[in-house]
């Protein structure tokens, strides 16, 4: 596998765009398009919140009863949830639009919304966007970066990564671009994502693929546990790459699968660490665990201690808390076995050993926990299982960006 520079336009046929529609914000873009040269066979996985968005019962529809897809239109700023009828019918006036100006069929028009949720979009706004976008549409990385940059809302930076893999002796390249800052927490998914291949891929596969990996990468996100109306996850796969087509599980499949990962996984951290107001990166990983279950639980319960994520930003080795966290997560395990490491580029430290301090020294522990990536690792000691869990520290600026979001 190479990591290579892009997103979303670097796999064959794909182009992308973006425009200043003025949805809410003034002065930048706040719409994206994503289209294929071909129709797609696509793939999506969507919130398991009860409330949830139009655009995200519009692409559903899509990804479970229409055979393709070849666009996708997104906008932030609103976020197109709690409108009722008057706001999914917007979703097929948004489709209608890029069906006609795109020459495709509106059934394959995917959308996305993100940002405030029970305010109607100005759909006069959208249409203009969608129609200002199509003749922008372009194949080159900066369009692919422009338009990870429109679906930003209190994101801080642009998130974006590629792959290229060999599969059946072509060369397969897997992209995608994501936004998420705030109101993360996994169930899937707790953001947008778009990624896209030019792998030939069955419909049935690609499905199954996304399904299986969103469970160690976009679900093992929180930065401040609540769980989204908008979190939608889609893949498409246009076959341009002209290998063999994936149609059942084997080494070309695993190829696929590994590619996928390194793309979800890096996306994954890539909103983690762009938490609302976050310093650092907080990453927590689960050995010893007596299943894969008990290590998920584990390994969440601490990422969302909002104690745990205090200390983090005040670089204080609290391990008391993370115990604390383990402790209340439901999952049963002895607190005299575990051992707690903290971790990051400046060194890795072991805290406590079977449940008790080591004497460390505060002062190597407050150096390790200064950077902007720290991990802590726990060893529970009841079996062979893992997980790793990512999330962000808490800052006074959460509370900040929180308190006026709508102003």
């Amino acid at each position: 596998m190479e990591i290579i520079t892009g997103g979303v336009t670097a796999a064959k046929g794909f182009k992308a765009a973006a425009a200043a529609a003025e949805i809410k914000y003034k002065g930048r873009t706040d719409m994206a398009m994503v289209y294929s040269e071909v129709p797609c066979v696509a793939a999506g996985t969507f919130t398991t919140n009860v409330v949830k968005a139009a655009p995200v019962k519009w692409d559903q529809n899509v990804v479970y009863n229409h055979p393709s897809a070849q666009a996708v239109i997104c906008n932030s700023g609103i976020a197109n949830a709690c409108t009722g009828a008057e706001g999914y019918g917007y979703c097929k006036a948004t489709a209608d639009a890029a069906s006609e100006i795109l020459g495709i069929p509106a059934d394959s028009v995917l959308v996305a919304s993100t940002g405030v949720i029970g305010m109607q979009i100005p759909i006069d706004r959208i249409v203009n966007g969608v129609k200002a976008m199509a003749p922008k549409l372009d194949g080159s990385l900066e369009a692919g970066t422009e338009a990870a940059k429109a679906i930003m809302t209190t994101d801080t930076v642009k998130k974006e990564v590629a792959v290229h893999i060999e599969i059946g002796g072509k060369t397969v390249t897997v992209g995608g671009m994501c936004k998420g800052s705030g109101m993360i927490h996994p169930n899937m998914c707790t953001m947008l994502g778009f990624v896209t291949t030019d792998a030939a891929i069955s419909k049935e596969m690609l499905q199954k693929a996304l399904s299986a990996n969103i469970k160690d990468t976009f679900n093992m996100v929180s930065v401040d546990g609540d769980t989204s109306t908008n979190d939608t996850v889609l893949l498409l796969a246009n076959g341009m790459a002209g290998n063999p087509e994936i149609t059942e599980e084997g080494a070309d499949f695993d190829k696929f699968m590994e590619a996928l990962n390194y793309i979800n996984t890096c996306l994954s951290k890539k909103i983690a660490g762009d938490g609302e107001g976050a310093t650092a990166l907080f990453e927590v990983k689960i050995v010893g665990a007596k299943t894969k279950e008990d290590a998920v639980t584990l390994s969440k319960s601490v990422v969302t201690s909002s104690l745990t994520k205090a200390a983090i930003y005040g670089h204080d080795a609290n391990w008391g808390r993370i115990l604390c966290a383990m402790g209340y997560s439901g999952v049963q395990f002895d607190p005299e076995k575990v051992d707690l490491y903290f971790e990051s580029r400046a060194g890795k430290l072991k805290i406590i050993e079977n449940g008790v301090s080591t004497g460390y020294d505060e002062a190597e522990a407050t150096r390790i926990l200064s950077e902007d990536e720290v991990t802590a690792i726990a060893d529970v000691k009841m079996g062979d299982a893992k997980a790793t869990a990512w999330g962000c520290d808490l800052t006074y600026d959460y509370v900040k960006i929180n308190a006026d979001y709508r102003s």
